[in-house]
């Protein structure tokens, strides 16, 4: 049996093997994220309930919020409907009066055919989340979707625009459920890039009195993904939990091979340093 030592050397050579020695930290101060929802979301998901978008800005007041001036990029999502879409399309105007100069970042749930050919001239890039278990689906989201609903989308969208699968670790209450199977799939389907997210237990969340999933098997996790993707950015994105997992997710994260991670600890910058890793800065969310 494979120890997380070996396994953590196996995915540090794939990465030395397929990478030049560099690493991004990603600092994204300069990407805005806007709600076309506000703090509105009809399906109040187990992990979520509507917590995140009270950090964004309301699509109404984005054109006189003084942070626009700084925004080189926009984050458009928002609250979704029952059927797991962010409603975007009576907001089509007014996200394109925002645009000039700026990327933009969709994060918009399970659009259909013509919802996606409409905002398909504004698109940038689209953050799509990929989830491999029935049962997480119907228990976090609240909706009679399957996994092959969730391929079939994401199918849509690679055949369009620009997208990025994100993978949630411990999405199911901090179990791992489906994670493996997302993965694999996802290798079938092509990507160029993956953001690993890790559940957060949240205050006034159906899931607050949680557990964070296993630090052992998240790192697990990552490993054996640097292994069966040699060819994909590999990042860790901006939600997992604080402190000291945190501080021992991040290192760690470093030196299994990750290639970018979001708003890194000090000691996983100093990870980098002592693998001889050139560092470089991104101001805005992983995805650009």
């Amino acid at each position: 049996m494979q120890t997380m030592t070996n396994l953590m050397e196996q995915a540090w050579a794939v990465r030395a093997a397929n990478w030049p020695s560099r690493i991004t930290f990603d600092y994204p101060s300069q990407t805005l994220p806007v709600s076309v929802t506000g703090t509105a979301c009809a399906l109040n998901c187990a992990h979520c309930g509507s917590h995140y978008l009270r950090h964004m800005v309301p699509i109404q007041e984005a054109s006189s919020d003084r942070r626009l001036d700084g925004a080189s990029s926009l984050l458009i999502s928002g609250g979704c409907d029952l059927d797991g879409r962010v409603p975007v399309m009576s907001h089509l105007p007014a996200i394109a009066s925002l645009r000039s100069g700026r990327r933009l970042n969709w994060h918009v749930g399970l659009l259909d055919d013509a919802e996606l050919e409409a905002i398909r001239p504004l698109v940038d890039v689209v953050s799509f989340d990929f989830v491999g278990d029935d049962d997480t689906i119907r228990e976090v989201y609240g909706l009679n979707q399957r996994v092959s609903d969730y391929a079939a989308s994401y199918q849509r969208l690679r055949a369009s625009v620009p997208v990025v699968p994100h993978v949630t670790v411990g999405l199911h209450a901090g179990q791992l459920r489906g994670e493996r199977t997302a993965l694999r799939l996802l290798r079938e389907l092509g990507m160029e890039m993956l953001v690993f997210l890790v559940f957060t237990p949240t205050a006034g969340t159906r899931y607050a009195g949680c557990q964070p999933p296993a630090l052992d098997q998240v790192i697990e996790l990552l490993a054996e993904a640097r292994v069966l993707l040699p060819h994909t950015t590999l990042s860790l994105g901006c939600m997992r939990p604080g402190g000291e997992y945190r501080a021992q997710l991040d290192t760690l994260a470093v030196r299994l091979g990750m290639n970018r991670i979001v708003n890194p600890v000090a000691a996983a910058v100093h990870a980098a340093t002592e693998l001889g890793l050139d560092i470089v800065e991104s101001h805005e969310c992983c995805v650009f």
